[in-house]
């Protein structure tokens, strides 16, 4: 490979082109066009000679050209609510990591608790930027009346009744088993019944969570109690917990969240409800903390790199090769309960 030449003294310094990497590396330049964008039909010899070109020169390839010249503009948006929870925050640092090195952009558009329409606002906002597909990455109810219809490509963390796109696409966990199968661990360990402490009913994942619990009481038979819904929030696990305690029909609670969980678990602790001798507790997350409670909380873990790693894959082979009859991409591992210690044996009634 021959040397590249310095730029005279005292010029001025100016960003290496395409046509400074064919130069260097003895290709034409529609040969440098196509090792950037991955074609078939180059030796490989000659393409790992124009990378090392790439590399010396310090080449970075102009994304806002190939923009214009593809009618793409290879940045994808995102809509998620401001909140700094666990779940939503995890996922974006998730889609960001994801997203590196695949030649794509983030925008991002965060939207607010009361916030009426914002989903649909955000969507406009990050529309008008000209994104190639959509990440909705923690769906919210809008409304019955709420319909949104997308020509791009669109991928959802859970479900959203309403959305059509050409493709939506959907990946995360199934909440309603999960749900149900934490009601059933409670269950099985002798309970008469599971309490439910939800989250904000405006959260598709809140709603899937009642539901998987309440299927799980419809199976088994089991009565179904009073529903205390809190916010996501410990404050408000501890209102649900201060309540539950009071009542000594309560013997095992299945709370929508572990944030939420550890204020069930101080309040039930204050009125002197031993975890799990007198109540037992089942959280949903498994938050980093969640383990080194007292006791380590039971829990539904959310694996959130499985399951945006496996979405981002999709959204972008939908925006580059779309069609309409790709077969369905596997579904994901359940989300599978990690027992710890805050539950155990309903006590028999002496």
């Amino acid at each position: 490979m021959s040397e590249a030449k310095p730029a005279p003294e005292g010029s001025r310094t100016r960003r290496p082109g395409s046509t400074d990497v064919a130069r260097l590396a003895g290709v034409s330049q529609k040969t440098v066009s196509r090792v950037l964008n991955d074609e078939p039909y180059v030796k490989e010899e000659v393409r790992l000679r124009v990378q090392a070109a790439m590399r010396e020169l310090g080449y970075r390839r102009n994304d806002a050209a190939r923009a214009l010249n593809s009618g793409k503009t290879r940045r994808i948006g995102v809509v998620s609510l401001g909140t700094a929870l666990f779940g939503p925050s995890t996922q974006l640092v998730t889609i960001e990591r994801a997203l590196r090195g695949t030649g794509y952009s983030l925008s991002m558009v965060n939207t607010f608790e009361g916030d009426a329409g914002g989903v649909v606002g955000a969507i406009d906002v990050l529309l008008a930027q000209g994104v190639d597909g959509l990440i909705l990455a923690e769906p919210i109810d809008e409304g019955d009346d709420q319909l949104i219809e997308l020509e791009i490509p669109v991928l959802t963390f859970g479900r959203f009744p309403g959305l059509s796109a050409r493709p939506l696409m959907s990946t995360g966990g199934d909440g309603v088993r999960a749900a149900r199968e934490a009601t059933e661990h409670l269950l099985g360990l002798g309970h008469r019944t599971v309490w439910h402490v939800a989250g904000p009913q405006r959260w598709w994942a809140a709603q899937d969570r009642l539901k998987g619990w309440r299927q799980a009481l419809a199976a088994a038979g089991a009565p179904e109690p009073p529903v205390l819904q809190g916010d996501w929030l410990p404050a408000s696990g501890y209102a649900a917990g201060r309540e539950l305690a009071g009542n000594d029909e309560v013997t095992a609670i299945f709370v929508a969240n572990d944030e939420m969980a550890i204020g069930v678990l101080r309040a039930l602790t204050e009125a002197g409800r031993a975890v799990p001798d007198d109540v037992s507790i089942v959280g949903f997350d498994d938050i980093p903390t969640a383990a080194f409670l007292t006791p380590p909380l039971t829990t539904i873990p959310q694996d959130f790199d499985v399951h945006v790693a496996r979405g981002i894959t999709n959204l972008i082979t939908e925006i580059e090769s779309p069609t309409g009859d790709r077969s369905p991409a596997p579904e994901p591992p359940p989300l599978r309960l990690v027992t710890r210690h805050s539950t155990g044996p309903a006590r028999t009634a002496s």
